[in-house]
C-alpha cells in the first residue's frame, strides 16, 4: 500500500491535530503535583497521549515528565524524539500566538514549527506505516518531551525509567539531514553591588529577555528617583538620532524614569538574525558617562564584552571549525537590581572545541573586571559521520520524496538527538524556508507539513524493515 496516499487521506486530521495542540499554551511554568513542568506542558502531553491512543498506539505516561506512543515488534527500537513545550510567545504577533489560525495555506502560532507541527506529522507518519500492513522487524516509538526549551530534565527522567532506543530521529531541525550540532553552554556573568553605590546616573533595575536561547525583543531600565532625568532624556534623544534604535521613555507614577528598548527575536542558535534589545539598552547606558561604581563598571563590562556582538570576539572565543562553522553567542537575559545582576549568554561552540575551553576563556576575560562566571547548563556537541548507515538511509529517503539532492548539515541548534547514540535531527524545516522558531508570527506551511509526514512515513518504513 502506498504510504504517501495513506498520508494524504489523513490530511484534514493532521491539520486539525496541529491546531488543537498549538492552542494549548505549553510554556514551562512552576511544578505542580504530577506536573513537573506546569499545567501547560502537562495539558499538551495529555492531548498527545489521548490522540495517540485513539490512533491505535500503545501509550505511556512517564510520571508527567514525558510520554510515548509505539507500535511494531522486535528487539530493537527506532526512537522519534519530539517536544511539546514552547518558548514564551513574545509580542508583536499579526495573528494570535495560540490561535492556530490558517491564512494563505499556513498555520500560525507558537510551536507550529518548533516542534508541535513536526511532532504531529511524525505521529501520523507512524500511523500510516501501521495502517499499511508492512511487517516491521523493529518497534517505532515516538517520545513526547516537555522540557526541551529549558533544561532537558524530561529526557533525564524518561531514560531513567525507559529503555534507550537503538537509533533515533528528531524532527526538530532542518532537512535534509543534520549530522553535526554545536555544543551549547548557558553561562551567567554575575555582579554584586552596594545598594547606594552609584556615581553618575543611578539605575534601579534592568529587565531584559525571556530565555537564554531567544534573542531578546525587549529590555527595560528604570532609573532611581535621584537620577538626573534631564540628562537621561537629553542623551536618549541624541542616542536615538544616531542609532535609529527608537528607545522609549516614560515617567512612572512615583517620578522614576523608565526607558524601554525594543528588538527582534530570533532563535539563540542564529542570533545574527535578530536584533538584541539588551545590547541596544547597554549601548544607550554607556553613553551616559557612567562612573567607576561596581554597578556602572558591570554595565560597561557587558556593553564592551557582549553588547550586540554574536561572535564572542571580545571574550576570546571567536572560534570555528570546518565541520560545524563558527561559534555564536546570544546575550539572552539580563536581570539587575541595586544589589546584584546576572546576564545569561547562550553559546553555541564548534564540535571540535571543548566546553571547558570556552568557560576558561570567558573567566579569563571578565574575572579581573569584578564579574563572576557561573555555568548554568549545557550539552556536548553531536557529530555523526556522513557514511553512517542512518544518514545514508535518510539521505536516500529524502531524495526519493523530494527529488532534491540530500546534503548533510551542521547547525548551532541543540536537539534531542544528543541524548542517544545513533541519532540525528531529520527535518522538519525545508531548504529555502525562513527561520521561524522562537520568532513572532511563527507558522508552518500546510504543504510542508504533509510532505514532512510523507518523508517520515517512508523513513520509518525504511529503518524498521531493513
Amino acid at each position: 500500500m502506498n504510504l504517501n496516499r495513506i498520508v494524504e487521506s489523513y490530511r484534514e486530521d493532521i491539520i486539525r491535530a496541529v491546531q488543537e495542540l498549538v492552542r494549548i499554551p505549553s510554556v514551562e511554568s512552576g511544578p505542580m503535583s504530577g506536573m513537573p513542568f506546569g499545567e501547560g506542558p502537562n495539558r499538551a502531553l495529555e492531548y498527545a497521549l489521548s490522540l495517540s491512543e485513539s490512533l491505535g498506539f500503545r501509550v505511556g505516561n512517564v510520571d508527567g515528565y514525558a510520554g510515548y506512543a509505539e507500535f511494531g515488534q522486535g528487539d530493537k527500537t527506532l526512537g522519534i524524539l519530539v517536544h511539546l513545550d514552547v518558548v514564551p510567545e513574545g509580542g508583536g504577533w499579526t495573528y494570535p500566538p495560540y490561535g492556530a489560525e490558517i491564512h494563505d495555506g499556513r498555520i500560525y502560532g507558537r510551536g507550529t514549527m518548533d516542534d508541535k507541527g513536526p511532532a504531529i506529522g511524525a505521529l501520523y507518519a507512524m500511523k500510516a506505516v501501521m495502517d499499511s500492513g508492512l511487517k516491521l522487524n523493529k518497534k517505532a516509538r515516538i517520545i513526547f518531551g516537555l522540557d526541551e526549551e529549558s533544561g532537558w530534565e524530561d529526557m533525564e527522567a524518561y531514560f531513567a525509567r525507559e529503555p534507550m532506543p537503538d537509533m533515533g530521529l528528531t524532527p526538530d531541525g532542518d532537512y535534509p539531514v543534520i549530522h553535526a550540532e554545536k555544543g551549547i553552554l548557558d553561562i551567567a556573568i554575575e555582579g554584586s553591588f552596594a545598594a547606594d553605590d552609584c556615581i553618575s546616573v543611578c539605575v534601579d533595575s534592568i529587565t531584559g529577555g525571556h530565555r537564554p536561547n531567544m534573542v531578546p525583543d525587549t529590555c527595560t531600565c528604570i532609573f532611581q528617583q535621584s537620577s538626573d532625568s534631564e540628562k537621561v532624556l537629553t542623551h536618549l534623544k541624541s542616542f536615538n538620532e544616531y542609532s535609529g534604535y527608537g528607545l522609549m521613555a516614560e515617567f512612572l507614577d512615583d517620578g522614576r524614569i523608565s526607558v524601554t528598548a525594543g528588538g527582534v527575536s530570533a532563535h539563540g542558535s542564529t542570533p545574527e538574525k535578530g536584533k538584541n534589545a539588551i545590547g541596544r539598552m547597554l549601548a544607550f547606558l554607556s553613553t551616559l558617562g557612567l562612573g567607576s561604581s561596581a554597578m556602572e563598571r558591570y554595565i560597561l563590562l557587558l556593553n564592551d564584552m557582549l553588547g550586540t556582538d554574536t561572535t564572542g570576539r571580545e571574550l576570546g572565543i571567536a572560534l570555528s571549525d570546518e565541520v560545524s562553522g563558527a561559534l555564536t553567542l546570544n546575550l539572552g537575559t539580563l536581570r539587575l537590581n541595586r544589589n546584584e545582576a546576572s546576564a545569561v549568554i547562550n553559546v553555541r561552540y564548534p564540535v571540535t572545541v571543548s566546553g571547558e575551553e570556552i568557560v576558561k576563556s570567558i573567566e579569563n576575560a571578565v574575572s579581573d573586571k569584578g564579574a563572576a562566571v557561573r555555568v548554568l547548563g549545557g550539552h556536548k556537541p553531536l557529530y555523526v559521520p556522513e557514511d553512517h548507515f542512518l544518514i545514508q538511509s535518510l539521505k536516500r529517503v529524502y531524495t526519493e520524496q523530494t527529488g532534491q539532492e540530500a546534503k548533510v548539515l551542521a547547525i548551532g541548534g541543540g536537539t534531542y538527538a544528543r541524548v542517544i547514540e545513533n541519532a540525528v535531527a531529520f527535518g522538519a524545516q525545508f531548504p529555502g524556508r525562513p527561520e521561524l522558531a522562537h520568532q513572532r508570527d511563527e507558522y508552518i506551511e500546510i504543504e510542508d507539513l504533509i510532505l514532512h509526514t510523507k518523508i517520515y512515513a517512508n523513513a520509518i518504513a525504511a529503518l524498521c524493515t531493513d
